[in-house]
């Protein structure tokens, strides 16, 4: 026992290393779709990639998990299996009294920015509106390695040994915990498959910190991807395969706003008796540059011709960044007619292009959701239980199975 437990300390070090790259990545896709605070919002200048974000987010909201539909079914494997139909009513009734819909839409928004989601889904006590509570987890709080799932989280110590009264502080930081209740301590919970450990990350003999063991039927942690590449535990969203798009772009628009502010204010020129210093020389809008009395001052080198080429280069910039994050084929239709063979090829582009993400989002979101809820209703007694793929095959009824649909029927014409 003392083995493996040193060895979860050292898998999770590693997690952390392997997940270190990726922050950058992560911060620099936030830093342009959803700025954290004032000074990041100072330098966003172009806000086409936190617009295309927010539509992408949405559009996957409304074709995934629609609130006003019926998304999800269950059919029985054989006649002896029991019956699914009060199942699907009881996932649906607490799925809908919970705030799932609500949560999951901050999920998407990171899935399609940073590629990866996580989406805690915990059990309410009896008598609750619901039996499900979720929780968007920050990808920053979540480390993975294989099947290891990493939670860290800070908690004022006052807190931890209320929540964990067994745990006895460690010599070294129990004086500094009696002068500062409110003193954060760094709680890691990580889930091993089905095994649950949570520890106190201080320092010291990790065994002496262990806080809470535990089993999970099924995992409470429900982590999917947009993409991913081989070798790779994090995916890639939309956002990061643009991001050098989106950074040129709102260079461009910060250079064209700096250009416009000096047409503006425009730069003056004043007669100066001494001599002028090139070196104090400040092209701001609004300067005043010195020169020598009767002379014509500084003066700009004319060019040939007045092309100015920031537009161009900004536009295409913009119908890339569109075009990457779905924009230009998720949006509202045209305002023209369109046929119903139009609608339909319409229809199947969209599944073409979502077809990967579909499929691997049904895989590692919508089975283990569904997954879990049946088991938590079913220990609670509310339904009979129910397994996928024992005693029942879960059918997805989301509109995107219906432009999928769409999609052979235009294939058959």
């Amino acid at each position: 026992m003392q083995q493996n437990i040193q060895n979860l300390q050292k898998m999770y070090r590693r997690a952390l290393d392997a997940r270190a790259p990726w922050i950058n990545r992560w911060d620099a896709a936030l830093k342009y779709t959803m700025p954290r605070d004032d000074a990041e919002a100072a330098m966003l200048f172009d806000a086409t990639a936190a617009d295309c974000a927010d539509n992408l987010a949405a559009a996957m909201y409304s074709l995934l998990t629609p609130p006003e539909s019926r998304w999800i079914d269950l059919i029985p494997e054989s006649d002896a299996a029991p019956d699914a139909a009060p199942a699907v009513a009881a996932l649906r009734a607490n799925l809908n009294d919970s705030n799932f819909y609500t949560t999951i839409h901050q999920c998407y928004l990171d899935l399609v920015t940073i590629g990866t989601a996580c989406l805690f889904m915990a059990e309410n006590p009896i008598g609750a509106a619901s039996a499900f509570s979720f929780n968007a987890i920050p990808m920053h709080d979540i480390a993975l390695l294989k099947d290891k799932v990493f939670h860290t989280t800070s908690m004022p110590a006052s807190d931890v040994m209320e929540r964990y009264p067994a745990w006895t502080p460690p010599a070294d930081i129990r004086d500094s915990i009696k002068r500062d209740p409110e003193m954060p301590l760094r709680l890691v919970q990580c889930l091993d498959g089905t095994q649950f450990t949570a520890w106190l990350d201080i320092g010291g003999d990790i065994e002496n910190n262990i806080v809470s063991r535990g089993t999970f039927e099924t995992s409470p942690y429900i982590i999917f991807r947009w993409s991913l590449s081989s070798g790779e535990q994090y995916g890639r969203g939309p956002v990061l395969r643009a991001l050098p798009d989106i950074k040129t772009a709102n260079k461009v628009v910060e250079l064209v706003l700096k250009n416009a502010t000096i047409a503006v204010s425009g730069i003056w020129q004043a007669d100066d008796d001494g001599v002028i210093n090139l070196a104090n020389i400040n092209l701001t809008p609004g300067a005043i540059i010195p020169k020598a009395v009767g002379s014509s001052g500084l003066t700009p080198l004319a060019s040939g011709a007045d092309f100015d080429v920031s537009q161009i280069i900004l536009k295409d910039l913009r119908e890339r960044i569109r075009h990457a994050m779905l924009a230009d084929r998720l949006g509202l239709l045209s305002e023209k007619e369109m046929t119903a063979t139009e609608i339909l090829a319409r229809n199947a582009d969209m599944v073409r292009i979502l077809g990967a993400t579909y499929g691997r989002l049904l895989h590692e979101f919508i089975r283990p959701l569904v997954d879990r809820g049946l088991q938590i209703l079913s220990r609670r007694g509310t339904i009979a239980r129910i397994k996928l793929h024992s005693d029942a095959e879960l059918k997805y009824l989301a509109p995107i199975v219906k432009m999928a649909a769409s999609e052979s029927t235009l294939i058959q014409e």
